[in-house]
């Protein structure tokens, strides 16, 4: 019976033959994988920066939407409260001349109720 079984040494050799290929194998399989690694890196830090200007420039108009609401909000109030007070002044006006009608019929009533007095007295005498 032929004996092809190698021996204790060769085996040992034959194993640290693989375990040495093996790490060489994980080695350029790592510098490949380092490279990849760094592109990803760089490719993140790119897409993190074009996110921050993106928000930045969100951020930029939202403020000047907000600043543009803000503006509006002012003027439309200073509208209601122009419009307020024009709205008291002519029910003022309108109150000072309903007074002064009022005062002038007053008045044409007292001169008619005076004439029509004097002249039943005139015609009494």
């Amino acid at each position: 019976m032929p004996r092809n079984v190698p021996s204790f040494a060769e085996r040992l050799q034959t194993a640290a033959k693989a375990k040495q290929e093996k790490l060489e194998k994980l080695r350029t399989t790592a510098q490949a994988n380092r490279k990849q690694v760094a592109e990803r890196h760089a490719a993140m830090a790119e897409l993190d920066k074009a996110r921050q200007i993106r928000t930045a420039e969100r951020a930029k108009k939202k403020k000047a939407l907000a600043e543009e609401r803000e503006g509006e909000r002012v003027a439309e109030q200073a509208r209601k409260a122009r419009e307020a007070a024009e709205a008291k002044a002519r029910l003022e006006a309108e109150r000072i001349a309903k007074a002064a009608a009022e005062e002038a019929l007053k008045k044409e009533q007292k001169a008619a109720r005076d004439a029509r007095y004097k002249a039943r007295k005139g015609r009494q005498k």
